[in-house]
């Protein structure tokens, strides 16, 4: 593995081998613009670009360096995303002294992880979730139906999905407000309006269109790679209770729509290549346009934690988003086969990922088993689903050896909506 000679503490998300891309701002320079992230360090890449970096690359647009999204950048394609990315690796590989040596450039383009500012780092048009963990899905169905006939009819032909809210995405560290909505408690006659007391995250992975198909145009298995630009953490917030009364016959509402969590740095598909497997046999066996060929599945080690406010955090899952029955490239192609034209900057959720552990159970509703098993905090609380001033925070990294690549981490804090007012 390639070193850097920028200062990377063991166990970094972000060697050189992985480099990732988000949008930054920073108090000497307010203006949005693209960056990645080498250890703890911040390396703003437009100021890079103007310094004349990668204007070796053919046909890069230097105005996508200076957006309030990726989108620009993305657009041109993996040919130059895949060449920046490249020269980047060159310029801080450790025995590249053209920018090592020049320290006097030094404050212009480095800056420490916690003096940057990290936005949103996409514009989404639409977002799709899908409900892709068998585990999950069969935890829910002997909640909630017949133990006996848990999974659906389809499930085990077809990528469930639905299409989510785009405009309430939040990027990591954006508080959530409780949402407020119609629910039926137990016993009850008629329905009540009012903040949902059964507040749940959902641990989830993302993924980011990169390539655009033409409405009526669906994307083969064998093709779907080139549309996938990267992946992010993805927290889908979730309220069971208004969710429960809403969900019949139409699908998830007012209890998914008021936020989801994004993480800020995108990994590239490319910088996970040494971490696909394969996956489970489906049986039974799918139809042709979902068969696909390779390891469509990524060893990618997930964990969450809540955190009281000024308490100590407790991790309360451990998971791995090879955990899915369905893979990336399966629903795209299943999100396509009736032509529907993805555009970039679209994002696809893999819903809930659960294992087949109790302690691998990708939600509150799982790891409590709707309330029925509360979780023990540290100081002495119980959690059965999540409370106002908790935060929730999700990590994932892969490792093989010494090669780990991970991304970050995805966090929100509660807030009650009346205190917020």
């Amino acid at each position: 593995m390639q070193k850097s000679w920028i200062l990377i503490s063991e166990n970094s998300d972000f060697p050189l081998a992985n480099i990732p891309y988000g949008i930054i701002t920073t108090e000497d320079n307010s203006f949005p613009r693209l960056a990645t992230i080498i250890g703890d360090t911040v390396i703003d890449l437009s100021q890079l670009n103007a310094m004349g970096a990668f204007e070796d690359i053919e046909g890069i647009d230097d105005f996508a360096f200076d957006s309030h999204s990726l989108n620009d950048f993305i657009a041109q394609g993996k040919g130059i995303t895949q060449a920046v990315r490249r020269r980047i690796q060159q310029l801080f590989g450790k025995d590249h002294a053209e920018l090592r040596d020049n320290t006097a450039v030094h404050s212009d383009i480095f800056y420490k992880a916690s003096d940057v500012q990290l936005h949103l780092p996409i514009e989404i048009g639409d977002y799709t979730d899908f409900y892709s963990s068998r585990q999950h899905a069969t935890n829910v169905g002997i909640m909630f139906r017949d133990p006996a006939n848990a999974l659906l009819p389809n499930w085990l032909h077809i990528p469930v999905g639905y299409h989510g809210r785009a405009s309430s995405i939040v990027v990591s560290g954006t508080d959530i407000l409780r949402p407020s909505g119609q629910r039926m408690p137990p016993g009850a006659e008629k329905p009540v309006f009012g903040a949902s007391q059964l507040l749940d995250f959902e641990l989830e992975m993302a993924f980011i269109i990169g390539k655009e198909n033409r409405l009526g145009q669906p994307v083969t298995t064998a093709e779907a790679e080139d549309y996938i630009f990267g992946l992010a953490l993805f927290n889908d917030w979730s309220a069971r209770d208004i969710q429960a009364w809403e969900y019949v016959p139409l699908g998830p509402f007012l209890g998914k729509n008021f936020a989801s969590s994004l993480s800020p740095w995108i990994v590239t598909l490319e910088a996970l290549n040494e971490f696909r497997l394969a996956g489970p046999v489906q049986e039974p066996a799918v139809l042709p346009y979902l068969e696909y060929s390779g390891n469509g599945h990524y060893d990618i080690a997930l964990e969450v934690a809540i955190q009281p406010e000024n308490g100590e955090k407790k991790v309360v899952c451990q998971s791995n988003f090879k955990n899915m029955y369905w893979n990336m490239v399966q629903q795209l192609a299943h999100h396509t086969v009736n032509g529907c034209n993805m555009r970039i900057g679209d994002l696809c959720a893999s819903g809930t990922i659960s294992g087949d552990t109790p302690e691998s159970f990708g939600s509150m509703l799982e790891l409590t088993w709707r309330g029925a098993n509360p979780i023990a905090m540290p100081d002495g609380s119980q959690r059965k689903f999540i409370n106002d001033g908790d935060t929730v925070i999700m990590r994932g990294f892969a490792q093989k050896g010494d090669l780990r690549i991970g991304f970050g981490e995805v966090t929100g804090k509660i807030v009650n909506a009346m205190t917020a007012l």
